[in-house]
């Protein structure tokens, strides 16, 4: 009986000191993240002004949800990036996932005739980490050349279009890599070379994400937190020679968000499981925003999904949905994403995923 009685209080003593370290997680998650929301919004004595920041950066490709299961959640990606290469382009961290060899392909059909391309390649060492490769494109078509052209007799000018047409497009390609801290927290980063181009002007920049993330131990309760495109701001090449006026520095888009993730409907031989995802973003260009999905998901092997974007100006609801196939060693999902963008119209997006275990 006494035996018996020891073994009782170990057993308690262990989930209490789980759930002390899960209340302490949770309220440095918080207190984190309402620092990082609230960085810049008052200063002691000084009335803050209703500023939102906005157009303050450029390199705004790199905002775009390259993932579609990602888009689909209502572009949530930072405590639900998990198991492929496309994980580089959410939280790097989560590349700890990728159980042998990964490849991640997307393609964004983005309003106005623009294209966005991704693609993702990873492999992990094992003790060693996950080591990625990543490269994303943005073509922007041809765009019809209109000067200002002065109005004979008159001290105004026109729109005219040349004839003439000009382009331009957007390039990043990176490395990043991934480590298993402890059994539950790994982080991960990625560096990447990105460029854009306009016409004859032209930028390039050096970028880097910085992920963790926190697997509780309790369910499957996930939190996760992220800063994206940390860099230094920079100049169009050619700005002062073919326009004639001074250079102006561009900032790149930082966003720091704070993420959370958790299947609420899982049970044991049950082939349903319903996930949620939320999450919150400190942007440097714009108002705080907060992203949540919703994921239905039948025997791994189909799943459906919504999402819904808050603080955007055009994005509200958003859906998709996957399919998951397994043949051997080789894994291979198809997601795709619907993403309802007001009066600029709809947004289509499709990854696939290839997985060897």
């Amino acid at each position: 009986m006494n035996t018996h009685f020891k073994k009782l209080l170990n057993v308690y003593g262990e989930m209490d000191m789980q759930i002390n370290n899960l209340k302490r997680i949770v309220c440095l998650t918080v207190i984190i993240g309402v620092a990082t929301l609230s960085t810049g919004l008052a200063q002691s004595g000084i009335e803050p002004n209703d500023i939102e920041r906005v157009g303050l950066s450029g390199w705004q490709f790199l905002k775009i949800t390259a993932n579609a299961k990602h888009s689909a959640l209502g572009g949530t990606f930072v405590a639900n990036s998990q198991g492929d290469a496309g994980a580089v382009f959410g939280n790097p961290s989560a590349l700890v996932d990728v159980e042998n060899s990964s490849i991640s392909l997307g393609q964004v059909n983005w309003f106005a005739d623009i294209s966005y391309q991704t693609a993702s390649i990873a492999k992990n060492f094992g003790s060693r980490g996950v080591i990625a490769l990543s490269v994303a494109t943005l073509s922007m078509g041809d765009i019809v050349e209109t000067i200002n052209s002065e109005i004979v007799g008159e001290s105004r000018t026109e729109a005219v279009q040349t004839g003439n047409t000009f382009t331009g497009g957007d390039l990043a390609a990176g490395l990043s890599y991934a480590q298993q801290v402890t059994d539950n927290l790994s982080i991960g980063g990625n560096l990447r070379y990105v460029e854009e181009t306009v016409a004859d002007l032209s930028m390039s920049n050096v970028s880097m994400d910085i992920g963790t993330t926190y697997n509780t131990g309790w369910h499957s309760l996930r939190l996760a937190m992220v800063a994206r495109n940390l860099g230094a701001d920079q100049t169009l090449a050619g700005w002062s020679e073919d326009i004639q006026a001074e250079p102006v520095e561009i900032r790149m888009p930082i966003d720091f968000r704070i993420g959370v993730s958790m299947n609420v409907l899982e049970s044991e031989g049950s082939p349903h499981v319903l996930g949620i995802a939320l999450e919150g973003s400190h942007p440097n260009d714009g108002p705080e925003k907060i992203n949540a999905g919703l994921e239905y998901t039948y025997a791994k092997r189909a799943a459906l999904r919504a999402g819904y974007r808050y603080g955007y100006d055009e994005e509200s609801l958003t859906f998709g949905a996957g399919v998951n196939m397994t043949m051997g060693n080789y894994a291979t999902g198809f997601n795709y994403a619907l993403v309802p963008f007001g009066r600029l119209g709809l947004v289509h997006m499709f990854t696939i995923d290839l997985g060897i275990n």
